[in-house]
């Protein structure tokens, strides 16, 4: 019974990951005529601040078709991402209590469009910045020509580092709720997050200062905006006539699916 059990969530397991490839194959195709127009999308924080008559280059024999499909591909995940989640949440649903159902799907949301707003706060206003600093102090007799499987990994890397910073509310607030931390321990830590977000800073983003600091301060402020969620969220419970804190959701959920679970007989 449960290897049968077993079998049949692998199972279901291999369709929702199917479903999920087919969706960003199909979204891949409707883009892929457009993979040019994507790229020079994504280039333009760059071309905006290049020296009059300055382009970029491919140093690669088919860079020009590969990077272009790379794109193609990221955003073809980006916009398949709900339904991919969708599965997810479809596969692990099942298994969660009604508390845990309520409190993840709001938080896969959230978290989902906290990381696109990361990406977007990258690409039009932290790009901008680094590009103009770093054009404008570059030797006047140099020939800037950057390559386009540089700039890829290049933006990845900070679209990557800034998605994942504007998480920082979710994990404080996912913490804290598991009970793992409390929020007199995270305020006891600031000062040391508040010095690993500079560290964090200097190492994902290139060697200039304006990047690193406008990736360590929003690191810092989504901290601090995190404490407030934990606190605004984590209210504590009524206490019964006896003093006591009555159980919570889980506990009830766990004596109710242990009362309709039989137990086995000593000869089963």
């Amino acid at each position: 019974m449960g290897e049968d059990t077993f079998i049949s969530h692998l199972v279901e397991l291999r369709d929702r990951l199917l479903r999920a490839l087919i969706a960003v194959g199909i979204v891949f195709v409707c883009l892929f005529p457009f993979a040019s127009d994507l790229y020079d999308f994504l280039a333009q924080p760059l071309l905006r601040t290049l020296p009059q008559g300055a382009t970029m280059i491919a140093t690669g024999v088919v860079t020009p078709f590969l990077i272009p499909v790379k794109v193609a591909a990221m955003v073809a995940f980006s916009v398949a991402l709900p339904y991919v989640l969708y599965q997810v949440w479809a596969f692990v649903a099942p298994g969660l209590y009604a508390h845990e159902k309520k409190l993840v799907l709001p938080l896969v949301i959230v978290s989902t469009a906290l990381f696109f707003l990361g990406v977007a706060f990258c690409y039009f206003f932290v790009f901008r910045l680094v590009f103009d600093f770093v054009f404008n102090v570059a030797p006047k007799s140099i020939t800037v020509a950057p390559d386009i499987e540089n700039y890829l990994n290049f933006v990845l890397t900070l679209f990557l580092a800034f998605g994942l910073t504007f998480e920082v509310p979710i994990v404080v607030l996912v913490l804290t709720r598991m009970g793992i931390v409390t929020i007199e321990q995270l305020v006891e830590i600031r000062p040391y997050f508040i010095v690993g977000a500079f560290v964090v800073a200097a190492i994902v983003t290139p060697p200039d200062v304006i990047s690193q600091l406008l990736l360590a301060f929003p690191m810092w402020i989504l901290f601090e905006v995190g404490l407030l969620a934990a606190r605004a969220f984590s209210r504590p419970r009524a206490r019964d006539d006896t003093g006591h804190e009555p159980p919570g959701e889980d506990a009830i959920e766990r004596e109710l699916d242990s009362a309709r679970t039989p137990e086995k007989g000593p000869n089963s």
